[in-house]
């Protein structure tokens, strides 16, 4: 079978509106999971050829309708990776590590990553790390060129995929705490009554809803012809206090405050408090739709926990 033709140099400076079929970019989404899927189908909305991988059959079997290519690639494996030829013009690496440990981060990150640029050597390579290379605890402001000195080692490891990346001229997107339709871990802390409001350790809480990520990647690629290579933190416009979640929601749903005590729960992003700055991607033109904790809840994620919500009995606390 004849491999799909390869765009040349140029091929991103003509409107994609103007282009014919065969010779809009094509773009592979390694990870076709909560932000991947999505992704996914803007791109295809907007005309490029798109191709996504998921891990497993069983998550295969979640996208049997959608109109692009799905295959099951396990991009830990090089000779998974190897067995397609090089004719995509754009990668996205946003495999999910399915929760795992530092050497699941080796394998789905690191591995993964050379896999794809080893194969995919003439794409355009762009990687979703996140925020939780920035170690600060003061509750300053991070901007793209802030100090990473994360203690984690999965973190550790998001930074050596990264400077892979870069050296190959890729982009790194940053990315905040993900949440979105049906998925928010603080919602969910705060129905099932395990939140906690920690007086001597709160801190600074940076998110960014999932649809906001997918504009903000399809801006970084649909660009490409003009876009550097570099690092962008994707994130929405105000960082807010933990507490003050947790106090919106209690006045949102008419629900009691969660117990004020001394959490013990570890957290996925370590015992970090900072304030996450976009303002480099709102110089490209970027403008989340969800700018806010709250824009995002009453216009999006609250809807979509509408259920729980309900079967939920109100305790005011009263």
């Amino acid at each position: 079978m004849r491999c799909p033709q390869r765009l040349g140099p140029g091929a991103f400076d003509s409107p994609l509106s103007q282009r014919p079929p065969q010779l809009m970019p094509r773009i592979l989404i390694a990870g076709c999971g909560y932000v991947g899927e999505a992704t996914a189908d803007l791109f295809h909305s907007a005309g490029w050829n798109v191709e996504g991988w998921v891990h497993s059959a069983q998550s295969a079997a979640r996208l049997p309708a959608k109109p692009y290519s799905i295959r099951v690639v396990d991009i830990s494996q090089r000779p998974e990776v190897a067995k397609y030829a090089p004719s995509f013009d754009a990668v996205i690496h946003c495999a999910s590590s399915r929760g795992g440990d530092a050497e699941a981060y080796r394998q789905i990150y690191l591995s993964g990553a050379r896999h794809l640029l080893e194969t995919f050597s003439g794409a355009k390579i762009l990687f979703t790390s996140s925020t939780s290379v920035y170690a600060q605890r003061d509750g300053s402001w991070v901007t793209e060129e802030s100090e990473t000195k994360p203690l984690r080692e999965t973190s550790q490891i998001l930074l050596e995929v990264e400077k892979l990346i870069l050296k190959k001229g890729g982009i790194i997107a940053r990315l905040a705490g993900i949440y979105g339709p049906e998925r928010s871990a603080l919602l969910t802390k705060f129905l099932n009554g395990t939140a906690t409001i920690d007086p001597n350790n709160d801190r600074f809480v940076n998110q960014v809803h999932r649809d906001d990520i997918v504009s903000a990647l399809f801006l970084l690629l649909n660009r490409e012809a003009q876009m550097p290579a570099g690092i962008y933190n994707v994130v929405d416009d105000q960082p807010i206090l933990q507490s003050e979640c947790y106090r919106w929601l209690s006045q949102r749903l008419n629900r009691s405050l969660p117990s004020i005590r001394k959490s013990e729960e570890a957290r996925k992003r370590g015992d970090t408090t900072k304030r996450v700055s976009n303002a480099k991607l709102h110089q490209l033109g970027w403008t989340p739709n969800y700018p806010t904790f709250g824009d995002a809840m009453d216009k999006s994620i609250l809807p979509s926990f509408a259920d729980i919500i309900a079967a939920r009995p109100i305790d005011t606390g009263l």
